[in-house]
């Protein structure tokens, strides 16, 4: 989930071809919990083939980011690593959450309850190591550039955006921002009409961008007092502080420039502080390399998806038409710049 500071934020509503020509360097993980939530069955379960194999990650990544490349973007994926130590508690907390929202899920499907048993099933997403590799094998096929973190995806992609290989980072968490990225771009891979959970109502999500420098001269602290109100709110590196959300971390560190005052204040530590610092301050990355769009293999990915995950070869060449299209478009820009 990563730390929460909605309260703090003033993101500006923005459309995909507002982000044209521009490199975002995409969570990959994050974007394909999204995708693994999202795109369900009305009772929630997930795509599959006649296997039972899961596609809903796939199904995302041809058509999701076809939309992306239509619209000028030039998407990059980064992919976890090895988490770091501290992030145990928050793994087996997930764990936790899934193994009672399946539970429920079933419950919800047995009795009829298909609205519940859908908002139910959508917590239970599993990402396999196995799904991992099939989406790298099909963003290869599509010509689509991916990078490989040593450690967390979002403090990969934040360091290629500081370094200027990416304009931003698309995530939904706001992460990015204490790992450092001059932009986060929320809502990509969920843009368009959303029905609200256990609602008859629909809303239209929309891309939003939240720029680093413009939320920290609005809050009036720097990127390291940011760091140190995620940490006393809670992170997915440590537990907050009870009672102290966004708006008093806020006014804490206003006050006493750093969590140590805050904490002093309140009668708590926070085990391993320092410790969380480093992770967002000094996060273990590669140095950022050049990335490269090549041309799609249309045939490769129609024996990848309809061959042996049971895709439709009428719904895919629409999707696939736009990654040529886009490449066209690129090596035409080409042509007029030389």
């Amino acid at each position: 989930m990563g730390v929460d500071l909605s309260d703090l934020i003033s993101p500006v509503k923005r459309s995909l071809e507002d982000f044209r020509g521009k490199i975002l360097a995409i969570d990959a993980f994050n974007t394909l919990y999204q995708f693994l939530a999202i795109i369900r069955q009305p009772d929630g379960t997930p795509l599959q083939d006649r296997h039972g194999r899961v596609t809903s990650h796939l199904s995302g990544l041809i058509y999701r980011t076809s939309n992306f490349v239509a619209a000028g973007i030039k998407p990059v994926f980064v992919f976890d690593g090895e988490p770091p130590r501290r992030k145990a508690r928050t793994i087996q907390g997930r764990v936790e959450v899934k193994r009672r929202a399946e539970a429920e899920w079933r419950e919800a499907v047995e009795v009829g309850d298909l609205e519940r048993a859908r908002t139910k099933a959508m917590q239970t997403s599993r990402l396999t190591g196995e799904m991992v590799e099939q989406s790298k094998r099909l963003l290869d096929l599509l010509g689509m550039p991916w990078v490989q973190a040593p450690a967390e995806g979002e403090a990969q992609a934040s360091a290629m955006a500081r370094a200027g290989a990416a304009w931003g980072v698309a995530s939904q968490d706001h992460d990015a921002l204490l790992f450092g990225s001059p932009v986060l771009v929320k809502n990509l891979a969920i843009t368009g009409r959303r029905k609200l959970p256990r609602k008859n109502v629909f809303v239209e999500v929309e891309p939003e961008e939240i720029s680093l420098d413009a939320t920290s001269s609005r809050l009036g602290v720097t990127r390291e007092q940011l760091v140190d109100i995620g940490i006393l709110v809670g992170t997915d590196f440590n537990e907050g502080v009870k009672g102290i959300g966004p708006k008093k971390a806020l006014a804490g560190i206003k006050k006493h420039g750093r969590a140590e005052g805050v904490l002093t204040e309140a009668g708590v530590e926070i085990d391993g502080l320092d410790e969380v610092r480093a992770i967002f301050l000094e996060p273990r990355v590669d140095p950022p390399g050049p990335v490269a769009w090549r041309d799609p293999e249309p045939q490769k990915v129609e024996g990848m998806l309809c061959d042996e995950f049971d895709f439709s070869p009428d719904r895919i060449e629409p999707a696939l038409g736009k990654f040529l299209e886009a490449r066209k478009a690129a090596g035409q820009a080409s042509l007029d710049a030389f």
